[in-house]
């Protein structure tokens, strides 16, 4: 049995960028898979901060565990830490505005 030769995807040599630019220009619903990398980043529930940390207390069986969450600017410590999901060019605006700081 011979093997089929694959072909150049339309949305290729129709010069798009990405199946989903394509799709939208075609008036299709984009496929539900995620384009690109995503990142979850902490923020703190009271100030809105996303320069919060992990509190390690290994004082239980002797091995660490992770206790609470503190943010660096507030202070605020607890378990209830919020966390907010960015695509790529989100998190490198996110970062270049957290090293303005």
């Amino acid at each position: 049995m011979a093997k089929g030769k694959l072909s150049t995807p339309d949305w290729i040599r129709e010069g798009f960028d990405s199946k989903a630019d394509w799709e939208k220009a075609q008036g299709k619903k984009p496929s539900g898979k995620k384009v690109g990398k995503s990142f979850k980043v902490k923020i703190c529930p009271k100030c809105g901060s996303s320069e919060v940390k992990v509190v390690i207390d290994g004082k239980e069986s002797g091995t660490p565990m992770r206790k609470d969450w503190e943010c660096k600017s507030c202070s605020w410590t607890g378990k209830d830490i919020q966390e907010k999901e960015m695509n790529e060019d989100e998190f490198l605006e996110h970062m270049e505005r957290m090293e303005g700081k």
